[in-house]
């Protein structure tokens, strides 16, 4: 059983990882305009990503016999200056989900809630992989600055990655 508390707190992160969702489509559009394939690829297996993670918590709220709120969202930003400035943005919103997610946890600790735990500990490791993954491609982004080929090999590695639902890990 879920407190109101908890169940409150993972209605407001479900919300926050559609926003997420949002972000990355937003981002993808960008990447579209700017003829980079492959970046664009990797933003909407993350705007995917996001998806899966906010209907993994739907599910997991639903399970426990509660229910999920939904509400509105605001604007995501829509402009870059640069291939590596959407990145590093990407990154800071990163560290923002990884900090809600910890929250979650402390809260589920805190009330000693031990399926809850369970349940959030694939978030806390999951957001490890996602600043790692956007942190190495801003080194590489910087290593390259505005070197059009560097540009292009790291748009051409970017088009392979491929999505994988989070309830299939």
């Amino acid at each position: 059983m879920l407190s109101k508390k908890l169940v409150s707190a993972i209605n407001d992160q479900i919300q926050y990882e559609y926003y997420s969702a949002f972000i990355y489509k937003a981002m993808q559009a960008y990447f579209e305009e700017e003829d980079l394939p492959g970046m664009a690829n990797w933003m909407d297996i993350q705007f995917q990503e996001e998806m899966s993670h906010a209907e993994k918590m739907f599910a997991f709220v639903c399970e426990t016999g509660n229910r999920v709120l939904l509400q509105s969202m605001e604007t995501p930003r829509n402009e870059y200056s640069s291939p590596l400035e959407a990145f590093q943005v990407s990154l800071e919103h990163e560290q923002i989900v990884t900090s809600r997610i910890n929250a979650l946890m402390d809260l589920a600790q805190k009330e000693k809630n031990h399926g809850a735990q369970i349940f959030l500990q694939w978030f806390v490791t999951e957001q490890i992989e996602e600043e790692a993954s956007v942190s190495h491609i801003i080194a590489k982004l910087k290593r390259v600055k505005e070197d059009g080929r560097g540009m292009m090999m790291i748009d051409q590695e970017l088009a392979n990655r491929t999505f994988v639902p989070a309830t299939a890990e």
